[in-house]
């Protein structure tokens, strides 16, 4: 029996599905906030020209003229740090990788333990 499984790109406007090099994702932030939707090319277009008086009289921000580098990575508040997960797990018997996500089965075993 093969399987075969259909990845398909749609416009998160209007539903429409999206060719293989049609329409775009488009990047925006808002109150601090980033997005990113996929759109046909004329949707791209019409939201682009919904912003393009708020863009004309806004000033253009750089996260390095905001965000002076000390040298350190930023970590997100609520982000943890994992290495002494990842020393518990290896020292009792999971497989888990020196980067990325720790397995969920692994956090919830490590929260049972402490």
């Amino acid at each position: 029996m093969a399987r075969r499984i259909v990845h398909q790109l749609v416009d998160d406007l209007d539903g429409s599905v999206l060719e293989i090099g049609s329409g775009e994702t488009v990047l925006f932030s808002l109150d601090g906030v980033a997005y990113e939707i996929d759109l046909t090319e004329s949707n791209a277009a019409s939201l682009r020209a919904a912003l393009a008086p708020y863009i004309d009289a806004g000033r253009s921000v750089s996260r390095t003229a905001s965000a002076p580098s000390n040298g350190r990575k930023r970590r997100r508040s609520n982000q943890q740090d994992y290495t002494e997960i990842r020393a518990w797990a290896k020292d009792n018997g999971y497989t888990v990788s020196e980067r990325g996500r720790v397995p969920a089965a692994v956090l919830e075993a490590y929260d049972a333990a402490h």
